[in-house]
């Protein structure tokens, strides 16, 4: 069993992502403990409250204790410092604390992602919106498909026209109150390309997070792109994810690029809330049997293998795709989206 020393010594290999030191220098890491069963618990006391960086940092800590011999669990509450600690650290530079828009505060944030593309992924994004926001919640949705978005389109938005001030950048905002932020909503025309490599995808990322107005959000939701690469990395590691939606369609191969997804969600910490399968089955109009377009689901054996209890199977429905082509998504309901809802 480590001794608090060695979990201390552990712990000075995480550091503050914005402020570049360790969180043991900083005097984050409060009332650490371990137990006889090997369970570490400690607060770990934020800059400020808001602190965009605190899910990586829990995180961070979380995956260096638990490589620790004799380490069976972790668990990390957050406080906050108090001007004064603040001081003692940072003394009278603030520009040292994160730059936050103080305009911001995001209860949650909520990422929509597959490994694969095609499979309804945007739709299931606008969808959750939607029902969000017609149970009264403040939803944002950041289109990180930063090459290939289709948030716009789903929600009628016209390209161009974003406007900034010295505060920010101002979201789009949809009929229902949705706030949107897109690289469809800068360029001329929704057919123009975005032709750009990894940094400046990575960038843009950054800069929707920190940079747009979203006011006071109960939820945001990230829209990623298929795979596991610079997009979803970005998002995974320098934005503060709540929890991961993971979207396939019963075809073998979109379950494996799936699975894909959830090793790398794995490897960062980041709880699977639920799996989506869309397109799973084909209601008749007609005689109301279920035809397996794209063949027998794996919802239940996804789920499992992502371990989350919550696996749904949601219809071809040719009037949501028609709504979604002309922009209307908002006068679309999917039943069978409840028990997502519930945990978002």
């Amino acid at each position: 069993m480590p001794t608090i020393d060695q979990l201390v010594e552990q712990l000075r290999k995480v550091s503050d992502p914005e402020l570049g030191r360790n969180i043991v220098e900083l005097g984050m890491v409060k009332d650490l403990q371990i137990d006889a069963k090997g369970l570490v618990s400690f607060t770990l006391a934020l800059t400020i409250p808001g602190c965009p960086m605190k899910s990586q940092m829990e995180r961070d800590a979380r995956m260096a204790l638990l490589a620790m011999e004799g380490v069976k669990d972790v668990k990390i509450t957050f406080g906050a410092m108090s001007e004064e600690d603040r001081r003692k650290i940072l003394g009278n530079n603030q520009q040292q604390l994160p730059k936050l828009n103080a305009f911001n505060k995001i209860d949650k944030v909520i990422a929509v992602l597959s490994g694969k593309g095609g499979v309804g992924k945007s739709s299931i994004s606008a969808l959750l919106a939607c029902a969000l926001a017609r149970s009264g919640k403040k939803v944002g949705i950041l289109d990180a498909d930063i090459t290939g978005p289709s948030i716009p389109r789903l929600f009628g938005l016209p390209a161009g026209g974003l406007k900034g001030n010295d505060m920010g950048i101002l979201p789009a905002v949809t009929h229902t109150g949705i706030k949107v932020i897109s690289t469809n909503l800068m360029v001329p025309n929704e057919d123009a390309a975005v032709i750009w490599r990894g940094p400046m995808i990575t960038g843009t990322i950054q800069q929707f997070w920190r940079e747009v107005l979203w006011g006071t959000l109960d939820v945001l939701l990230v829209d990623l792109p298929p795979g596991t690469s610079d997009a979803a990395l970005t998002v995974m590691q320098t934005i503060p994810v709540n929890g991961v939606v993971l979207v396939s369609s019963p075809q073998l191969l979109a379950n494996m690029v799936v699975r894909k997804a959830d090793s790398m969600l794995k490897q960062l910490n980041i709880p699977v809330l639920g799996v989506v399968e869309n397109m799973s089955y084909y209601p008749c109009p007609d005689t109301g049997k279920q035809h397996l377009i794209f063949g027998p689901s794996h919802a239940e054996e996804l789920a499992q293998a992502v371990n989350t209890d919550v696996a749904l199977q949601l219809p071809i429905n040719p009037s949501i795709a028609e709504l979604g082509d002309t922009g209307r998504i908002e006068e679309a309901t999917q039943p069978g989206l409840e028990k997502i809802l519930e945990l978002i």
